[in-house]
Formats: structure tokens, C-alpha cells, sequence
């Protein structure tokens, strides 16, 4: 294997707990043996007391004085003379005014909140129905930052999911501070919109009335039929097209308070926790228990969350922003309409969070899916929690076979703790918080230069990388560049191979923790100053 021209390596793969297997271009003859402590390796607790001896600092010194010796660029001076400053998180802000957009299926509720955010956030598609959560969205306008929360059609006596549907309307309204109601003016008021009407003078929340597809001046006399709801003046719009939002927007900051009465305060930094899994493993219910109250809708049909539904919830007194996310299908090019756009946001979740939690559904057989889905978590650099769920439907005959698929399927990310919980009845869902903060404090974590650069020099002088060609790479120097996730920099002499960079990371993982997060390891090969 020859280094690439420019002399980087890739970053290292997540570490496992195995030997390292041969493969074909990759012979063992000189493999290191790395799992298996020859008589003179040092223990841990040794590794640990020599990297607290006060000289770390002296040879960190002599080895960057060492480095001047190489061929370096200016990436390399700048990652060498780069000063941590760690990242502080932002004091909490006022609650802004929340704006909750109703009205009846398929009256493009989405369409318009979409013209209003500026961007194709809310998953719109031509089918009633498509959007069942309320979600959430920072919008503004005209200078005025507002949240703007979409909601799923609100119909009258109806059953089953879409009974659950109008139920996330109704709280959605009760926690607004204004509500923007929109009816088709096409097809005019229904006994559905008076309804709603109803519900929305006995809330006494501030109302804006939508008139929708209204796309020229003759559907405007459609709109006046609706002053009979006795909501005011109807604002004649094309959410589809734009025309007459301005106006609409105008209204409805006129009467949308500074600062929300209803929405939550938000405390100093909470973190992001995106929860993901392949569709109908309990993410919904998981998040429903732990707010203690039905913020999303829960259903047997699988696929039943289409969008991103952020929740700020305590969790044993910790505040955390939860994520509920669309369950990740097979393929995302093999799912079509509301599916395809739900599986980017799913992706889109797990870029923003800080740490996911991977549910798994303990009393079924692991899939591919979520293999895949532990992967993106992964890919992505994020800390990592995998809950098995449903471990109350699980038998006894079950659980030696999951153990089986665990150390089969999840050999790669033994680091990740393990939490069984069951989301129906709550069973160790308070489990979730030390893990989290397990995860997460790994994924901060920073090593000083000097101690790294000590626990280097005790792992080469222990187990050397094997000669490959008659010649040894020498590791030169090790600094960590950044953290979220921890990612490292070793300037080597040569090539250093992937298994030997599993081997140190694995070694990393043992002497300073790392529990729950990616580490990222490259390697920067130099040759020696031509005199």
C-alpha cells in the first residue's frame, strides 16, 4: 500500500475489540500482536502514571523542536501552532412568539409555510394527510424572528390516526400565541372550518384568516365568501405562487406578540439528541415518554412520522432538545414522494444533533437497515447511543441471539453504550440520561499534546508498527486538532497502516475513555529537510 501524494491518510475506521483479521493485500506476517500483551507491556495503570509525569510538557517541546527537521506546508505549521479555544454555548434567549398554521387537510397548510420559511422544509405532496406531527420552524420576517409551527389536517369526528392528527392541531393552537387559519377558498367554508372556528374563538388566541389558492383577481370574490366565518377580513393568497404572503405576513405580525406567552424558556445550552432508527421501532413513543405527555403522534402503522419534530424536554432534571425523526428506509433512492424528502431530513436531523440515539427493536431479528443506520450516525462524526427497545416483548429463548447479532453486526462500534429500555411502559428510559452524558462528554473530550505525545511514545516502544519493505515508520508527533468529534493528527515517517491505527485507537480508547464517540485518526507523512 502506497500513501496517497499529498501524504494523508483517511480517517480511521470505528475501532472494534477483535484482532484485526488479515486480508489479502494486507499480510499478517508482520503483524504486530496487538490484542495479545507480550510480557513487558506496560499495564494500563502504568501508561496512566507515566503520562501524568511532569516532563510531558518538555517532551512535547523536544518533539515539535524535532518536527523542524521535516518538510512541513502550511497546513501543518498552522495545525502545530493553532491555540484551543473551546467553544462556549450561547445563553438562552427570550421564548420568540410562536405562530401555529391550521386548517383542514389538503388546504396547503405546507405549501405555506414553506412560501413563508423561504425553503422546502415542511414535506409537501399532493395527498391529504402527508403532514401528521406539529413541527416546528424558526422563520422571520421584516426583521421579526418568530417560530412557525405546521400542522397536521384538524377534521371533525373523526378515527383512529387522523383522530391523533386533530388532537396535534388542537395542542398546537394552545400553545401558539397567534393562529394563521387556513381555508381553501375554492371550495369555500365547510362545516369542518366552522368547526375549527369554533375551537379557535373559545381558545382567544389573535386569528389571521388564509384564503388559499386564490392565483388571480377572479378568485378573489371566492375569498370575500368568507368573511361570513366572522374572523375578520380573509387575506386572498397563492401559497403556491407567492402572491399576496407579503400582505398576509404583514397581518399577521400586527397581532403576533414581541415575546411568547405559551413557548417554553429555553435553558443555557441544552444538547441536540436526534432519535433514529428504521420506521415503527418505538422513536415516537420513546420521545412521548420521556416529555411525559403525547407531543407526537404514535401509531401501530409504521412510517407514521414524516417530518423532524423537535422537543425541548427534561430528562431527570437535564434539559435536552429531542428529535424524533422519520423512520430511515431501505434505500433513499428506492423511496418516492413524502418518503424520499422525509429520508433527507432524517439525514439533515442527524447532521444538526449532537448525539444520536439508534433504536433498535430487541424482539426482532437486526437488519441491514439498522446497520446502516448506525453507520450514518458514524459517517456523520456523532456521539453514539444504541437503545434497544421493546425488551419487554422480548422472550428469554430471544436474547442469546441478539447477543449473537451484537457482536456480529455492531462489532465496530462496541464503544457506543448499550442501554435496554422499553418506550411503551418507560422501563429504564432514565438510563438514557447517564449515557447520554457518557457520549457526550467523550465527544468534548480533548488530550493536552504532551500527555498524547507520552502515550505515543510508551505504545511505540511497546509494540512498534511492523517493518513493511525492510522499513519501519517512525511516528514523529501527535496532536489532536479538533474535538466534536476527537480527531488526530500523527506526523509518521511513512505509511502507517490501517490495522496499526485501529490498534491505537483502540489503545486511545483504553488510557483516556472515549466512550460513546467516533475518533478520528489521519496520519501526515514527511520526509526529511534536504540539507
Amino acid at each position: 500500500m502506497t500513501p496517497p501524494a499529498d501524504g494523508s491518510v483517511p480517517a480511521a475506521e470505528p475501532a472494534d475489540d477483535r484482532i484485526d483479521e488479515p486480508s489479502v493485500d494486507e499480510p499478517s506476517v508482520d503483524e504486530p500482536s496487538v490484542d495479545e500483551p507480550s510480557v513487558d507491556e506496560p499495564s494500563v495503570d502504568a501508561v496512566a502514571d507515566a503520562l501524568s509525569e511532569p516532563d510531558d510538557e518538555a517532551r512535547e517541546r523536544a518533539l515539535r523542536a524535532g518536527l523542524e527537521d521535516f518538510e512541513l506546508d502550511e497546513a501543518d505549521r498552522a495545525l502545530l501552532e493553532a491555540e484551543w479555544d473551546d467553544e462556549g454555548l450561547e445563553p438562552g434567549a427570550a421564548p420568540l412568539p410562536v405562530l401555529a398554521v391550521v386548517g383542514r387537510p389538503n388546504v396547503g397548510k405546507s405549501t405555506l409555510v414553506n412560501r413563508i420559511l423561504g425553503r422546502r422544509e415542511a414535506v409537501v405532496e399532493d395527498t391529504p394527510g402527508v403532514t401528521r406531527d406539529r413541527v416546528s420552524y424558526p422563520a422571520e420576517w421584516a426583521g421579526r424572528e418568530f417560530t412557525l409551527v405546521d400542522t397536521g389536517g384538524w377534521e371533525v369526528d373523526v378515527a383512529g390516526i387522523e383522530s391523533k392528527v386533530a388532537e396535534q392541531a388542537e395542542v398546537a393552537i394552545a400553545l401558539a400565541d397567534a393562529v394563521l387559519f387556513v381555508v381553501d377558498a375554492t371550495v369555500g367554508a365547510t362545516s369542518s372550518d366552522e368547526r375549527v372556528v369554533e375551537l379557535l374563538r373559545r381558545s382567544g388566541k389573535p386569528v389571521v384568516l388564509c384564503a388559499n389558492k386564490v392565483d388571480g383577481p377572479s378568485g378573489e370574490a371566492d375569498a370575500a365568501y368568507l368573511w361570513a366565518l366572522g374572523l375578520g377580513e380573509p387575506h386572498p393568497v397563492s401559497a403556491l405562487h407567492g402572491r399576496g404572503t407579503g400582505d398576509l405576513l404583514d397581518a399577521t405580525m400586527a397581532v403576533l406578540p414581541e415575546e411568547s406567552a405559551h413557548g417554553e424558556l429555553r435553558p443555557d445550552g441544552p444538547r441536540r439528541v436526534a432519535l433514529i432508527g428504521r420506521p415503527n421501532v418505538g422513536k415516537s413513543s420513546l420521545l412521548n415518554k420521556i416529555a411525559g405527555s403525547e407531543r407526537v403522534v404514535v401509531d401501530e402503522t409504521a412510517g407514521t412520522t414524516r417530518d423532524p419534530v423537535d422537543e425541548l424536554v427534561e430528562i431527570k432534571g437535564v434539559p435536552y432538545w429531542l428529535v424524533d425523526t422519520a423512520g430511515i428506509r431501505r434505500r433513499v433512492h428506492q423511496t418516492r414522494g413524502a418518503d424520499f424528502y422525509a429520508s433527507l431530513r432524517t439525514q439533515a436531523a442527524i447532521e444538526k444533533a449532537e448525539v444520536a440515539v439508534v433504536l433498535v427493536d430487541a424482539s426482532e431479528p437486526m437488519t441491514e437497515q439498522d446497520t446502516r443506520v448506525v453507520s450514518q450516525v458514524v459517517d456523520a462524526g456523532r456521539a453514539l447511543v444504541i437503545a434497544y427497545n421493546k425488551w419487554d416483548l422480548m422472550d428469554e429463548d430471544r436474547r442469546p441471539f441478539l447477543e449473537r447479532e451484537i457482536e456480529r453486526d455492531l462489532v465496530q462500534v462496541q464503544w457506543a453504550p448499550r442501554v435496554n429500555v422499553s418506550a411503551r411502559t418507560g422501563w429504564h428510559t432514565e438510563r438514557l440520561v447517564p449515557a447520554l452524558e457518557r457520549s457526550l462528554e467523550s465527544w468534548d473530550k480533548r488530550i493536552p499534546t504532551g500527555r498524547l505525545n507520552a502515550f505515543l511514545g510508551e505504545l511505540v516502544a511497546a509494540h512498534p508498527h511492523p517493518l513493511r519493505g525492510g522499513k519501519q515508520p517512525r511516528i514523529l508527533f501527535g496532536t489532536q486538532a479538533s474535538t466534536r468529534p476527537p480527531r488526530f493528527v500523527i506526523f509518521a515517517t511513512g505509511f502507517i497502516e490501517a490495522g496499526y491505527r485501529r490498534f491505537i485507537e483502540r489503545r486511545l480508547r483504553e488510557t483516556f475513555g472515549f466512550e460513546g464517540t467516533p475518533i478520528e485518526i489521519s496520519v501526515r507523512v514527511r520526509e526529511k529537510r534536504r540539507r
